[in-house]
């Protein structure tokens, strides 16, 4: 690929790496996965619950499994209610609730995640050698602006609106050799500030598009069909807070009224179907706490102002919400485990097309299906919005690696291939959506 050279100045505040500088220090930390029967479900409830453990991804109520992070403190009471064993495999040992060790030190991981080199003024090259590590906010948004003054006769900065903190949601906007106004193919990520991957996967997706416009005939088709429109970071309050205070924080930044607990899960905030029962919290200090009201997020606002517009003017073509981790891939809808997404059966047909395109890069095996029946009940969320009140033609959401032996804290070496195996699920859905 074509390089893009950027000047990329690590933020003073950070360091020498992103896990060293955070306030929250994670040493000495584990993260385990809890499998159980379902005999033993409601005992991982209540050591969830009576620990305070904080938890990852809860599957525990479809798969009986649910990863927790328990702090040096709780270790004692936690490993005197479990097993701690080399599998989490049951079969033979139900009822007895499993717990087996994800990261030994959560501390150590974030270290390795976050440690890449200072750049000491200079202007290095960027190549496919930008997705070997993290990169600090403001780097994120230097590599867009240089993606724009590369290509700047196809492409253009756009932003979607502000966060609370006052900082603008950003995004790049690129077309074909007709120029711009076709249907629009919007990619967004960092909904949630700790899913990092996310991130570098998206602007994979950009960076793939530009480079190898004209010189693939495949791509050039794609951007000459259509106009992509890419979010790399639409919480860019919540991440920075994971670079500089907390690197496992999820939410944005806003305050609840006469409540000590900061921010709203942006992915259970959107103006459709928000209040149903089992799908968001009304807690604010939950992770998943829905807001006080729908549509209250100022990042949720200018995204769903944007693709209504598109829709409304250009049309709408495909939607993409990228989270990590358990490796899914997965449509409409979250809200309802019952109710059944128009063209369904459409939908999981590309779905299935999706994951085999991208198992067969190296092997990576999703799962896929409706959100509520293949992860968990979701109100309030992006894909079932841009569904049915944006009217895109397809909406979709995926879970990235990995399926829990590192989660939220993917270590750098996995990024590229992470990056590569999904263009390669999303080159086949840009062939074959009508």
């Amino acid at each position: 690929m074509r390089a893009v050279r950027t000047s990329l100045a690590l933020a003073a505040s950070l360091g020498a790496t992103l896990g060293a500088a955070a306030a929250t220090s994670y040493s000495g930390y584990k993260v385990f996965r809890l499998s159980a029967s379902t005999a033993g479900s409601a005992e991982v409830e209540d050591i969830i619950s009576s620990l305070g453990l904080a938890t990852w991804e809860n599957s525990l109520g479809r798969t009986g499994v649910v990863d927790v992070v328990v702090a040096p403190h709780q270790l004692s009471a936690f490993e005197s209610r479990v097993t701690v064993a080399e599998s989490s495999d049951i079969t033979t040992r139900a009822p007895e609730i499993i717990a087996e060790v994800m990261h030994e030190d959560l501390g150590a991981s974030i270290d390795v995640e976050g440690n890449f080199a200072e750049v000491e003024g200079k202007k290095p090259t960027v190549d496919d050698t930008w997705f070997d590590s993290y990169h600090a906010y403001d780097d994120h948004l230097a590599f867009l602006d240089d993606l724009v003054s590369t290509y700047d006769n196809m492409s253009e900065i756009v932003t979607s609106g502000e966060s609370i903190e006052g900082r603008n949601i950003t995004g790049i906007h690129f077309w074909g050799a007709e120029g711009p106004g076709k249907p629009a193919v919007v990619f967004h990520s960092t909904v949630h500030a700790r899913e990092w991957i996310t991130t570098m996967v998206n602007e994979y997706m950009a960076y793939t598009l530009l480079t190898e416009y004209g010189s693939d005939a495949d791509i050039t088709g794609f951007v000459d069909a259509y106009d992509f429109y890419i979010f790399p970071v639409v919480n860019p309050d919540g991440f920075v807070y994971t670079q500089t205070s907390d690197r496992m924080w999820r939410k944005n930044r806003q305050e609840a009224s006469n409540n000590r607990c900061l921010g709203r899960d942006i992915n259970r905030n959107w103006p459709y179907v928000w209040d149903v029962p089992g799908g968001s919290s009304t807690d604010p200090c939950s992770e998943t706490y829905r807001g006080e009201e729908e549509g209250d997020t100022p990042e949720v606002q200018g995204l769903f102002g944007l693709l209504d517009d598109l829709a409304s003017t250009d049309g709408l073509k495909l939607y993409m919400d990228w989270h990590s981790y358990s490796q899914l891939f997965m449509y409409p809808y979250g809200y309802s485990c019952d109710a059944e997404f128009p063209n369904s059966s459409e939908m999981g047909t590309l779905s299935r097309g999706f994951t085999q395109s991208l198992e067969a890069v190296y092997g990576t095996q999703y799962e896929y299906g409706p959100i509520c029946n293949t992860i968990y009940q979701v109100s309030g969320g992006s894909v079932d919005y841009v569904g049915d009140v944006s009217g895109a033609d397809y909406s979709f959401t995926a879970e990235l690696r990995d399926t829990g032996r590192y989660g939220f804290v993917l270590p750098p070496d996995q990024i590229m291939p992470t990056c590569v195996e999904t263009w390669a699920g999303i080159n086949y859905l840009l062939q074959n959506i009508k």
